[in-house]
């Protein structure tokens, strides 16, 4: 049986709502999070390669700094001029987090021979 291939808006909505992309059948969860190899209707291999999933962690972490910042934001509109010190709280600490970071990447680095001065 052959099925057109669905768009690329509809394989989108699909994984929205945790349903395979190609054929969008369910049940690719056993448990909240822990998704079975393959599709069980059409065979699709989710795991491509070693590492395959970064691009899941990118998505996730990019959905939750957008729900962060609105929720920042909307903090910060509602208790001015009050502000809550954990609601600007991010915005002061920013530069120490910079800094300190990379700190800890040289903490990591030098030691394995790793300059990140291009030198």
């Amino acid at each position: 049986m052959t099925t057109a291939k669905p768009s690329r808006i509809r394989m989108l909505a699909r994984g929205a709502t945790r349903r395979c992309a190609r054929c969008g059948a369910g049940g690719l969860f056993h448990k909240w999070f822990r998704m079975v190899p393959d599709c069980p209707r059409c065979g699709l291999h989710f795991e491509r390669e070693e590492g395959y999933w970064s691009g899941a962690i990118a998505i996730n972490t990019i959905i939750i700094g957008g729900i962060f910042a609105i929720v920042f934001i909307a903090t910060m509109a509602l208790t001015v001029p009050d502000i809550p010190i954990m609601s600007i709280g991010p915005l002061i600490v920013y530069p120490f987090s910079k800094t300190l970071w990379l700190a800890v990447d040289l903490a990591f680095l030098e030691p394995l021979g790793i300059r990140l001065d291009g030198g």
